[in-house]
């Protein structure tokens, strides 16, 4: 192996529960009470699916804009100060101590998931960070990942990703690379299947027991 990819939101930081948290909370105004299992659909990419829902089932007129600025209020109140979730930076000390190229692939915009990176002072780990600015189209599209590996210059049987999420996944298989699942709260119930190892939280593996696992199985 000469590289790691890292997604981010639900996977570096777990923000996916919080978002789940304040777009259930929001909701109840809109008479719908948002299930795990339909904002499960939605994690890893365009929240397109969601709004249908929403529009689908609510009575009420809603107004996009207005309610996304209304959950994106409530996130940041109940994020409050975010923490990584077990044993990232572990990964990430140990891929730079080999000699691991390290980058990261998200479906998030660049000022959010730099500025948690630069909060939590990690950001220098990554030589490559691709975010939904660089691509046409965002996870489970593989652009994401072919983008990250192309800038690293190693090619995808050389690389693991690291992802929460089903369509995190999908993309990163399609890209051709090695997937290891680390779900989070929202994502632990999905049905995941074609991945390469599943973890509880990377502290069930050091980072070399992850790299020497997926030999074995090569």
């Amino acid at each position: 192996m000469k590289a790691i990819i890292f997604d981010f939101d639900g996977l570096i930081i777990d923000t996916e529960s919080v978002w789940f948290a304040a777009y259930k909370e929001v909701l109840v105004d809109y008479e719908i009470q948002l299930t795990l299992d339909k904002f499960s659909e939605v994690v890893g990419t365009h929240d397109d699916v969601l709004f249908s829902y929403i529009e689908e089932n609510s009575s009420i007129p809603f107004d996009k804009e207005i309610l996304e600025s209304k959950v994106s209020a409530l996130v940041q109140v109940k994020l409050g100060e975010p923490v990584l979730r077990e044993s990232v930076e572990d990964y990430l000390k140990a891929a730079k101590q080999t000699g691991l190229k390290i980058g990261l692939a998200s479906s998030s915009s660049r000022a959010w998931v730099e500025g948690f990176l630069k909060q939590m002072n990690i950001y220098d780990y990554f030589e490559v960070i691709k975010t939904k600015e660089d691509v046409l189209d965002i996870k489970p599209d593989p652009e994401l990942y072919l983008k990250a590996i192309e800038a690293l210059g190693i090619d995808a049987t050389e690389a693991i990703a690291f992802e929460d999420s089903l369509n995190g996944l999908l993309a990163a298989r399609k890209a051709g690379l090695h997937c290891v699942i680390v779900p989070n709260s929202v994502t632990a119930n999905l049905v995941f299947e074609d991945y390469s190892l599943r973890l509880s939280s990377m502290a069930e593996k050091s980072l070399e027991d992850v790299i020497n696992h997926l030999s074995i199985i090569e």
